[in-house]
């Protein structure tokens, strides 16, 4: 069974139809990476996933035991949370907090589960630092371990990358798909760097206020959107 299945969704904003026909679905462990220009509908659709914005007509279905509620979302920042005044441990922490259900506070599994991905994104030394202190690059290391706190199975990345030099730019790229591949996490990510989503995704899904394309990445090089797209310029 897919663990997301999207079935002739269309979205509207004040009687105004601005994404429709969308169909596609995901298997666990899939990297699917959304491309379209500015106000195609991409962020659109991560805000229907997300259950902030209900669809017009269709159906967004969850599988494999997924909950709305199990969704790790890493979005794009503004200023103000890059000035959050909190700690990395405690930015991280809140990840858990959708799993807290009745309880009031952080339980020691909570904790573990805070510390590992701490870890696994090498930012434990970091732990105690302010996060408005931080680097870019640093701070979404730690957006993504919290993002990671909520969820063992599907992963919604809004341009991550965006702001980041060239180094931790290929560091991040490196660490989802690393997720992607050792964890089987499921990865939707939200993109302008095309030649980046292609080299690491598995799959495509163009938008353009519908849906233009959605298929393997190698299908998607071959095709002609994927050229018009980038102006002939080859992937």
């Amino acid at each position: 069974m897919a663990i997301l299945n999207c079935e002739n969704l269309s979205f509207a904003y004040d009687g105004r139809t601005v994404l429709e026909d969308v169909n596609f679905s995901l298997n666990a462990g899939d990297y699917l990476c959304v491309v379209g220009e500015n106000g195609s509908g991409k962020s659109t659709l991560i805000k229907g996933l997300l259950g902030l914005k209900a669809p017009r007509s269709g159906s967004i279905t969850f599988g494999e035991g997924l909950k709305s509620t199990e969704i790790g979302y890493l979005p794009q920042q503004t200023q103000l949370q890059r000035d959050f005044p909190a700690s990395v441990w405690e930015v991280v922490l809140s990840g858990c907090l959708n799993g807290l259900d009745r309880r009031l506070m952080y339980n020691k599994a909570d904790r573990e589960r805070a510390r590992m991905n701490m870890e696994r994104m090498g930012i434990e030394d970091i732990r105690d630092k302010s996060y408005q202190e931080l680097s870019g690059g640093q701070q979404q290391r730690v957006l993504l371990a919290r993002a990671l706190c909520a969820t063992k199975k599907l992963l919604l990345l809004d341009e991550p990358v965006t702001g980041l030099d060239p180094i931790a730019t290929g560091e991040m790229y490196n660490l989802i798909k690393l997720v992607n591949l050792c964890d089987n996490i499921t990865v939707i990510m939200v993109s302008h760097d095309i030649h980046e989503a292609v080299r690491y995704a598995t799959r495509i899904l163009h938008l353009g206020h519908r849906q233009l394309f959605c298929g393997s990445s190698a299908e998607y090089k071959e095709s002609d959107l994927a050229r018009r797209f980038l102006g002939g310029n080859r992937i």
